[in-house]
């Protein structure tokens, strides 16, 4: 049967169309194999096994998890070389990234009278806000400047102690700068005073937390004299220095040496300072105390560029013409010299022209003597009585005419002197004024010899004999933590801390020299104080390493029963580490089994270390930590 014409073209048309589909299929699949073991070898070329390949049809799939970013891209790379970049579909992941290291917490705190300024990198948690308030209520008128960072990590061991004891120390230190890390703590500072400097570092070190390292460098500057003073005297008993002043230590020695070679006795002290009138101030002065020793008595004062030369009354005029002569023409030119002969005393039967004031122990003074008229008596009086206080000034001085002109301010002068005493006698004369007392200030008589050298003039003298005495320590005052630390060394000494074998608890005769280390504890207040359990080399050093601290706890825990403070106290056992004696014999072994107090010092810090990157390698340090617990037989 014939086939109608339509339905032939049909079947035809069918027929090649799935012939059509067949190879096209055929293809798709050749080309989807050649491209996926292309891809294939390629990735495994650069090392990428962990990456899976799959073709759909013309497209290239890339899944798995690449180890990092870096090497996600360099597979997609390497994928683009065999096919084209278009066909390539990235469904690859980042393997999850490690958590990262917490990065350093720390601080820098800046105060001067600019105000006060704060830098560095603190905890997310920190809150900053109270931060900067209390950094504000340290002076209420100081700009306080915020320029800290902040990350998102939790705080640090030792990083709420730390910040705590700097603002602790910047409440005390007005121009200081401190660095503060987790565990450290830095302070550099200035202080007014050495005095101050010693209060400060003892203050500094016993407000510190015993697991808390500190290093302090406070210094003491050199101090502006104003005027530059030197006063050297030459009597019976020898020479000696009321005042003296020097630029450097090259300088003083200079000076020193002429004063020895002139007859110096006794204790002396030369301040080095700021305020030299001339680089050749050392010279000035080796030349005029050389030119007093030739007269053989009298006294030798520079204040500043001049220079008075007072001689004994009864010096020869012609050694006096020819010492002065001499010395005028070899100073140096800025200094200008004035000298001085003293005429000898008229008798005079009205009685010597004077005024006298005396300050007794109890702060009481007595004014006697006398004024020039109504107008200087009242200013005496009341200069007197603001300088040394309104109840404790009696005036009984009269008034005489024809008193020199320079008297108001002889007499001032000389109050205003005696109220840097303790206590002391004052007496004005027209060709002297004398002072002699007690001061508790070291500084106070070279002080007060620059005072008068400035307001007295030149050529004019004066004489002084002030004695210096430590001031009486006060009641409440709270002994030296070293005499506190030798004191319990003495203790011990004489009675040692024994435990019971092989255990923490402490031997029964040991009760009293326990009980005699807290009494001196309880005096000696907050000191940072480490208290050391040390043990012999028998047995396991892991055990012994226990043992030391247990007992070194027992100890502290001793003291706290006994009603001592020991928040300041930290205990710590160091086994047999550090031995004292030979473990070899029975009586070395003994002397290694021991408890010791040690006071926790600051470490030393050099003037030059300022930075906190100083302080971050210091605190990567690694520490020890103390191991509770624990026994062995000792």
């Amino acid at each position: 049967m014939r086939l109608p014409y339509a339905l032939a073209v049909a079947i035809i048309f069918a027929v090649s169309a799935a012939l059509s589909m067949v190879g096209a299929g055929f293809a798709v699949s050749k080309i989807e194999d050649a491209s996926e073991l292309a891809v294939r070898r390629a990735l495994n070329l650069q090392g990428h096994d962990w990456a899976e390949v799959e073709s759909d049809g013309l497209r290239v799939v890339l899944t798995g998890i690449a180890p990092d970013e870096a090497t996600r891209f360099n597979a997609l790379t390497a994928a683009g070389t065999e096919v084209d970049t278009s066909r390539v579909i990235d469904e690859m992941e980042v393997a999850p990234t490690a958590d990262l290291t917490p990065p350093r917490f720390s601080v820098e705190i800046l105060r001067n009278d600019s105000g006060i300024s704060i830098i560095g990198l603190v905890p997310a948690s920190e809150d900053r806000a109270a931060l900067m308030d209390r950094l504000q209520r340290l002076d209420q008128d100081a700009l306080v400047s915020d320029l800290m960072e902040s990350a998102d990590y939790p705080k640090p061991k030792g990083w709420d102690a730390a910040l705590s004891y700097a603002l602790r120390a910047l409440s005390d230190l007005p121009r200081a700068k401190i660095s503060a890390s987790p565990g450290l703590v830095r302070v550099t500072a200035i202080a007014d005073s050495q005095q101050e400097k010693d209060r400060l570092e003892q203050d500094l070190s016993r407000a510190a937390p015993p697991g808390l390292r500190i290093g302090l460098a406070i210094s003491a500057p050199r101090p502006v004299i104003t005027p530059f003073t030197l006063r050297y005297l030459i009597n019976e008993e020898g020479g000696q220095f009321d005042a003296c002043s020097a630029q450097d230590e090259d300088a003083r020695d200079i000076i020193i040496e002429a004063a020895q070679e002139a007859g110096l006795t006794g204790p002396y002290s030369c301040t080095i300072g700021l305020g030299v009138p001339s680089p050749r101030w050392a010279n000035a002065a080796q030349l005029s105390i050389r030119a007093l020793s030739e007269l053989g008595h009298g006294s030798v004062t520079l204040s500043d560029a001049d220079i008075t030369l007072v001689a004994a009354q009864d010096t020869s005029p012609a050694l006096f013409d020819r010492v002065v002569g001499e010395l005028e023409n070899t100073l140096p030119e800025v200094f200008v010299l004035h000298a001085v002969l003293p005429e000898p005393e008229p008798d005079d039967p009205s009685g010597p022209v004077e005024f006298s004031a005396t300050r007794s122990p109890e702060g009481l003074v007595q004014m006697r003597g006398r004024v020039g008229d109504e107008t200087l008596r009242d200013m005496t009086d009341s200069f007197a009585r603001a300088a040394f206080g309104s109840e404790r000034v009696h005036t009984a001085t009269r008034i005489a005419p024809d008193l020199p002109a320079d008297w108001p301010v002889r007499v001032l002068a000389g109050l205003e002197a005696l109220s840097q005493l303790h206590n002391g006698a004052l007496t004005v004369t027209p060709d002297n004024v004398t002072l002699s007392g007690l001061s508790h200030d070291p500084e106070a008589k070279a002080r007060i010899a620059g005072m008068l050298s400035d307001k007295l003039g030149d050529a004019q003298d004066f004489t002084l004999s002030i004695t210096y005495q430590e001031p009486p320590e006060p009641e409440d005052a709270l002994p030296d933590p070293e005499l506190c630390e030798e004191r319990i060394v003495e203790v011990q000494e004489a009675t040692k801390i024994a435990f019971e074998p092989g255990s923490a608890t402490v031997a029964a005769d040991s009760r009293d020299a326990l009980n005699q280390i807290a009494n001196i504890l309880r005096e000696c207040g907050p000191i940072r104080l480490e208290i050391q359990g040390h043990t012999d080399s028998q047995g396991r050093e892991e055990m012994n390493q226990q043992l030391s601290q247990a007992r070194a706890q027992s100890i502290l825990n001793e003291l706290r029963g006994r009603r001592v403070p020991t928040s300041s106290y930290s205990a710590v056992g160091y086994g047999e580490t550090q031995p004292i004696a030979d473990n070899d014999t029975e009586e070395g072994r003994e002397e290694n089994r021991r408890i010791e107090f040690r006071l926790i010092r600051p470490e030393p810090v050099a003037n030059t270390v300022t930075g906190l990157e100083a302080i971050e390698a210091e605190s990567e340090t690694p520490e020890t930590d103390a191991t509770d617990a624990g026994s062995e037989d000792q």
